[in-house]
């Protein structure tokens, strides 16, 4: 299966952690840049934070320090780990898989962070 399955969403408090996962099969996962995306409603899809092949990150500034994107090659997945959550985090969070511009997209997996 291709398409990037997302998992690890939830309801959490706000100063909570969650680690959302992103696992695929029948790439070669340790050429593509992982990506992840937040959406909330009536909103555009905005990028949260990328890893390349060679493991170089980035994030948006409302994330960093307190979001950590990674990459396990032999188990094909990505993850993003995401500690001192705030509200404004909470949306729709989906995983992009990239390679010579060409976008493999998850389903998305929800992330809620209330009180």
């Amino acid at each position: 299966q291709v398409q990037p399955v997302e998992s690890g969403g939830g309801l959490v408090q706000p100063g909570g952690s969650l680690r959302l996962s992103c696992a695929t099969s029948g790439i070669a996962f340790k050429i593509y840049r992982v990506g992840w995306y937040r959406q909330t409603p009536g909103k555009q899809r905005d990028l949260v934070a990328t890893i390349t092949s060679l493991g170089i990150t980035t994030y948006v500034d409302s994330v960093k320090g307190r979001f950590i994107i990674s990459r396990d090659n032999a188990k094909n997945t990505g993850y993003l780990q995401m500690n001192s959550l705030k509200p404004e985090d909470t949306g729709v969070y989906y995983c992009a898989l990239r390679f010579a511009d060409y976008d493999y997209w998850g389903r998305g997996t929800q992330v809620t962070v209330s009180s």
